[in-house]
């Protein structure tokens, strides 16, 4: 239903631009939400673009335009815009994605869109700019409620609805002392039920989960998904409360992590392709095709080495596809378990042998089942063939090495990976399995020359 629906909208925008019906297109635009307008606008040219933007009335919807358009997208339009245009806009978005979208424009603009706003709004800027981008401290937002412990209820209802109409988070309530330190939480629920001369301390809860400026968003996206939490507080190396990080930022973390995770794992660089021109996705493939390249040609000299062999047994070459598949098959699975658990937090690195050790034994399982099975088609097969009973065991015994092996490989080089802080995703993609066809095929031939003795 929601492709529909984009389809539609995509499509009656598009008819509405050519037509020039800029009323029309005012009527439509204004009602839509800033994510549907989002993938609209990747579908438009330039020109187009701007017209559609020209036609947006409300500033806090093109904020939230901002916010919602991919990196590529946004750049290049913003790189169309007037200075003054992109501070009228950015004045109206939120302080967190304002400091991400200005961490990635070049820094002299960046500096000209900072001098040019309210005071107010570029020293927050500027403050979350001072973190790294994928901390807690990058992502937070400064906007938040926090209200002494000392305070009533009633007295906290009254604070809440003069001073913090614009918060962007009103479901909590941080308590916090004289110094700004960080000592308890309340929900809104909690708030508006209590009795009103009720002193905040006498009903906060102090089993607080908060995270440091430094920590980086990964654990906090775990720590929000693991407790079922709309925020997270941020506090700095004094316990001070400086912000928080919300739900909505949290799920863009998780599905942005997937997604490098995924395209690493595919050795496909860590962005889709079609936020990158044809010579940079071509440059980003290279290298790990390069893997896969040399890992063939191993194999090439491997099957040659045993060429005398092929050429008195020419049916040895039927069963290196399907060695060879399964090994990669069960590789894949076990580096992708690992490396998504590893990402989840629901495996360790203390966790190294048990998991490998788990991983070995499902591929010794698997490899005595497949390996039977496989051993009786070749059996079958080649049963009026001299040497059809050597070959067949030779063939299993081939099918439980690689496929023992793969699943050793698949899930010992991500932890390893992740021991000496290189990004496990890289592991599951031609390295293991390229790895994994160079021992499947060497396996296979070693076992069947020294049994069939050829």
């Amino acid at each position: 239903m929601a492709t529909d629906h984009n389809t539609i909208l995509t499509e009656s925008i598009k008819r509405l631009l050519r037509r020039g019906a800029t009323t029309h297109l005012a009527k439509i635009v204004n009602k839509a939400h800033a994510a549907d307008l989002s993938l609209v606008f990747r579908t438009l040219t330039l020109a187009n673009q701007r017209k559609l933007f020209s036609v947006i009335k409300d500033v806090e919807q093109k904020g939230n335009l901002f916010s919602a358009l991919e990196e590529k997208v946004l750049l290049d339009f913003i790189d169309s815009m007037r200075i003054d245009d992109i501070v009228a806009v950015m004045e109206n978005m939120p302080s967190d994605d304002v400091a991400d979208l200005l961490g990635k424009i070049p820094q002299k603009k960046a500096d000209a869109i900072l001098e040019l706003m309210e005071t107010e709004d570029s020293e927050e800027v500027e403050g979350l700019l001072s973190y790294g981008d994928e901390t807690a401290g990058g992502i937070m937002i400064p906007d938040f409620i926090a209200l002494r412990e000392d305070m009533t209820s009633k007295a906290a209802i009254e604070s809440i609805q003069k001073n913090y109409h614009d918060v962007e988070m009103p479901f909590y309530i941080y308590v916090v002392d004289e110094n700004s330190k960080l000592l308890g939480v309340i929900s809104l629920r909690q708030l508006v039920v209590e009795k009103p001369d009720t002193q905040l301390r006498d009903f906060m809860t102090t089993d607080i989960f908060s995270v440091r400026t430094d920590t980086d968003q990964e654990e906090v996206a775990r720590i929000v998904a693991r407790y079922d939490i709309l925020a997270v507080p941020v506090i700095d190396e004094t316990q001070r409360l400086v912000g928080i990080v919300t739900v909505d930022d949290v799920i863009d973390i998780i599905r942005a992590e997937a997604t490098e995770d995924m395209l690493k794992m595919a050795g496909a660089g860590e962005v889709f392709v079609e936020t990158q021109s044809v010579i940079r996705s071509t440059r980003i493939r290279l290298p790990w095709l390069f893997a896969s390249c040399m890992g063939g040609i191993f194999a090439f000299f491997i099957i040659s080495h045993f060429e005398s062999s092929l050429e008195k047994l020419a049916y040895l070459a039927a069963f290196i596809p399907v060695i060879m598949g399964m090994g990669g098959n069960i590789g894949t699975q076990s580096s992708t378990i690992v490396v998504r658990g590893l990402a989840t937090g629901r495996l360790h690195i203390k966790d190294l042998w048990k998991v490998v050790s788990k991983e070995l034994s499902i591929g010794l399982i698997l490899g005595v089942v497949y390996g039977l099975f496989i051993a009786v088609v070749a059996q079958a097969r080649f049963y009026d063939t001299q040497s059809s009973g050597a070959f067949a065991i030779s063939v299993g015994l081939a099918v439980l090495c690689s496929m023992s092996v793969a699943a050793l490989v698949g899930s010992f080089v991500p932890m390893i990976m992740a021991r000496i802080n290189i990004d496990p995703a890289v592991a599951t993609g031609p390295f293991v399995t390229t790895s994994i066809d160079i021992a499947s095929v060497y396996f296979y031939f070693i076992i069947a020359t020294t049994l069939i003795g050829v």
